[in-house]
């Protein structure tokens, strides 16, 4: 594998992050600096596999091929000469910051080859699992029939592969990097922080729903649509959201209760740990804006009306929340405001 030089790095870490995520890159800036390469590492490798796993130029079968080429890379089991097929196959039809991150895959399994040995073992097995999500994606749903998990501890299983894993990670980083986070009990805390990432996924779904109707997958869980007498294919007709805000009602409901242990988990750090703080903070209160904004939608089903929090609403909470993310009481003041918005406008629906 090609060296990467300190340059090269910056980029990868920096425009090139913030190209195929903004909202990531935000929370990385203002991560404590021993803890931005390794997580940030993670982040470019999962992003990366996401933008093989969704490729429109290339069938299902092709898809999966290369992403299980890719993880292959990632564990090490893979062969140098190996690595640039796959780059020009994965770049077809891509543009823009996708295309670099795909073009950069060389240097960043060289920076992961290059890593401390246990936070290479981390990020590899975080990476892994994301991908065996991704995976799932791929072989349980299909483009040309629209289907649903059947049961809600499918859906669990799922938002733990895609993103309740990267809690548990983020929580042996952090713990690994910072000294004053060495007394923690990790079980639990591993296991606030896999709540924490399965509640803003939850988010994610919910309204992604019109979207994700229309590549053939549907996460709510058919049980639950049933209970409603409806099924995935009722879902792609607008004019049935409110008789399926029900379904959208338990998983907001599942989400709020996931967001309790991410409440928690942001308590657990240290006041003077600010930076690592507001690095917790961002996200959670972005996904309960999230929530609050898809609660308030009529038309939750219409795709071409995305819940979601404004740039000027993300801006203002980060300035907010940094007088505010030192005091436990403030946060939890704010927090629960958010929860009860949600909570009320689900009842005022039901």
């Amino acid at each position: 594998m090609p060296g990467v030089t300190p340059e090269e790095e910056t980029r990868l870490l920096g425009p090139v992050l913030k190209g195929t995520s903004r909202a990531f890159y935000l929370t990385l800036r203002v991560l404590p600096g021993n803890l931005r390469k390794p997580l940030g590492l993670a982040y470019l490798l999962a992003r990366t596999a996401d933008t093989i796993t969704d490729s429109r130029t290339a069938s299902t079968v092709e898809r999966l091929e290369r992403l299980l080429e890719f993880r292959g890379l990632v564990e090490g089991k893979g062969k140098s000469g190996d690595i640039e097929p796959l780059v020009r196959t994965a770049a077809e039809g891509l543009g823009g910051a996708e295309r670099e991150l795909v073009g950069a895959m060389p240097k960043t399994i060289s920076m992961l080859d290059a890593m401390e040995e246990m936070d290479r073992f981390r990020v590899r097995q975080v990476v892994v699992t994301l991908t065996q999500g991704m995976e799932l994606d791929l072989t349980y749903f299909r483009e040309d029939e629209l289907t649903s998990f059947k049961t809600s501890e499918e859906l669990d299983e799922y938002t733990y592969l895609v993103a309740g894993c990267v809690g548990q990670f983020w929580t042996e980083m952090c713990m690994a990097h910072n000294p004053g986070l060495r007394t923690w009990d990790a079980e639990a805390m591993s296991e606030k922080g896999v709540r924490f990432g399965k509640a803003l996924q939850l988010t994610n779904i919910l309204r992604d729903v019109p979207k994700d109707l229309r590549l053939g997958r549907c996460y709510l869980p058919r049980e639950v649509l049933e209970r409603g007498g409806l099924s995935a294919v009722d879902l792609l007709d607008a004019k049935n959201s409110d008789a399926a805000r029900p379904a959208l009602a338990w998983g907001m409901s599942r989400a709020l209760d996931h967001y309790r242990a991410a409440a928690e988990y942001l308590q657990a750090i240290p006041r003077r740990h600010y930076r690592l703080r507001l690095a917790v903070a961002w996200p959670l209160l972005m996904g309960l804006g999230t929530l609050v904004e898809l609660a308030k939608s009529k038309d939750w089903l219409d795709p071409t009306r995305r819940s979601k929090v404004s740039r000027g609403w993300v801006y203002r909470m980060m300035a907010v929340s940094g007088m505010k993310v030192m005091s436990d009481r403030a946060m939890n003041s704010w927090i629960s405001g958010l929860r009860g918005e949600v909570q009320r406008e689900v009842e005022s629906r039901a």
